[in-house]
């Protein structure tokens, strides 16, 4: 007598079986399965975006990670342009009350005034004659390329660099008049020597320019044009204290304003679009 087959499966037993596929839910491990891709994805969401394919930012800085914030090299160049305008202040208050820096920047010149052939070439470096002209290449050179790529307001960086080179005898040549300081005993009798007027043209001019031309640089020739403003600037600042065509404070005073003025040309031209990004040529 043989036994009845028992069925595949009856009350009370049970016996492992395959899955089966139960319709209605989410297949996370189905190949073929509508966006998948990965075996812990169980919808159609698009994958995040890599780290190295994030869009840059209008103005040409490569995407960040949230929650990173603002600009650190705006809140760099602020502090730099409140605390060049404090110092500005400080040094113009000293010389009109005749305080204690006066009495130091009067020993240091005669410390350091010694005229010669190469400090007189040095502090004709400041002459609008020759810093000027930099300056117009630069913007003539800037406004072509940006014109020619199709930039909209491509006038716009060059104009800007403009009128702050504009700004100089603004508001130096009423400084000179109001404060009224006498030269060193190196120049012939008079006032109006506070502050440096050819300290401000060669930082302006040359310091605008390298601003202006920096953006469309790579990175090893901006530095180097960033030194070479750096040495301009200081070389005219040497000749003029040496030749004993300025007092000391007249040149820091310079230096000061200058740093405001270009501090916040460099602010408005990073907000101005189709620049490049530093470090990239355009």
């Amino acid at each position: 007598m043989r036994d009845t087959p028992r069925p595949w499966e009856t009350a009370g037993e049970f016996r492992p079986r395959p899955p089966q596929l139960r319709p209605g839910r989410a297949l996370a491990h189905t190949n073929g399965a509508s966006g998948s891709g990965s075996p812990h994805r169980s919808d159609s969401r698009s994958p995040q975006t890599p780290r190295g394919a994030r869009p840059s930012d209008p103005i040409g800085r490569p995407g960040t990670t949230p929650p990173v914030p603002g600009r650190p090299a705006s809140f760099l160049l602020l502090g730099m342009l409140g605390l060049s305008a404090l110092l500005f202040t400080l040094i113009t208050w000293q010389v009109v009350a005749d305080g204690p820096l006066v009495r130091v920047d009067e020993r240091a010149s005669r410390a350091l005034v010694h005229p010669d052939r190469i400090s007189q070439l040095l502090a004709d470096l400041g002459n609008v004659q020759v810093a000027v002209p930099v300056l117009v290449l630069a913007l003539a050179h800037v406004a072509w390329r940006s014109r020619r790529a199709g930039t909209d307001r491509w006038w716009l960086p060059a104009t800007a660099a403009a009128l702050v080179m504009a700004l100089a005898p603004a508001l130096i040549v009423p400084l000179k008049e109001v404060i009224a300081r006498p030269g060193t005993p190196a120049v012939p009798p008079g006032t109006g020597y506070f502050p440096s007027g050819h300290t401000a043209t060669a930082a302006l001019a040359y310091g605008s320019a390298t601003l202006l031309l920096l953006p469309r640089l790579r990175a090893h020739t901006g530095r180097a044009l960033l030194a070479t403003c750096a040495l301009l600037v200081l070389g005219v600042s040497f000749g003029l204290v040496r030749h004993g065509y300025h007092w000391p404070l007249d040149v820091l005073a310079s230096w000061c304003l200058c740093a405001v003025l270009l501090s916040s040309l460099w602010l408005f031209l990073g907000r101005v679009p189709g620049r490049g990004t530093p470090g990239r040529p355009s």
